[in-house]
């Protein structure tokens, strides 16, 4: 574990912090994708299977299980919570998620590190998440008011992974480890999709306006 690494964790763990301090004290989920945030847990459940087969620490298993109660909260939050249901952006929310499901399970099957059940799963929750922002990144587009909780939850999100580019920079000079390529392109993928949001969020920062994402 290294200051990169923490810092990473505790920033993902902070948007989701302020994602749900939106929906429950807010009692509303207005910008914010359920199609996003059903491939987050999907990612989290497939991803966390060794959970039942490996132990590392007592950090790995609570954070695991923190990002998987979460995630799973959010979506029930969100589907079935008979306020905050009533406040989500259905008709803006159109992408066609199933899509990035299936590309990245056939991705998986593909390519992988070795042809085993867990092992695939994991393929194919590196290969989902580095593309789940999209459904979110689409509805901000279309959103014309978007509250400051909803950017700063995204934000973040891009934030925690940007991080982990760092961390992982930091472990290939000086911990010499191999370069694991499945993890490590698809993290710069997903970092990149958040670019041009990193763009406007910097420049509505500096201009103190409501950031508005381009069409």
């Amino acid at each position: 574990m290294n200051l990169f690494r923490l810092a990473g964790d505790m920033t993902h763990l902070l948007s989701i912090v302020v994602l749900l301090l939106k929906i429950r004290n807010m009692k509303s989920c207005a910008g914010i994708s359920l199609k996003t945030q059903e491939l987050y847990a999907l990612v989290f459940l497939t991803r966390y299977l060794d959970l039942f087969t490996k132990y590392y620490s007592i950090y790995n298993t609570a954070m695991k299980l923190v990002f998987i109660g979460t995630s799973v909260a959010i979506v029930w939050y969100m589907r079935y919570h008979k306020v905050v249901k009533q406040t989500y952006s259905k008709d803006e929310d159109t992408f066609r998620h199933y899509i990035l499901i299936l590309l990245s399970f056939v991705l998986a099957l593909l390519i992988h590190r070795s042809f085993d059940v867990i092992e695939v799963l994991w393929a194919f929750s590196i290969y989902l998440e580095a593309v789940a922002i999209l459904p979110q990144l689409l509805l901000l587009q279309r959103s014309r008011n978007i509250d400051n909780l909803t950017v700063n939850y995204v934000f973040l999100l891009g934030t925690y992974r940007a991080l982990y580019i760092i961390n992982w920079i930091y472990r290939f000079f000086a911990e010499r480890i191999t370069f694991r390529w499945i993890p490590w392109i698809s993290g710069l993928i997903q970092t990149a999709l958040f670019a041009d949001f990193f763009y406007y969020y910097i420049k509505s920062w500096k201009t103190q306006e409501q950031l508005k994402l381009p069409e």
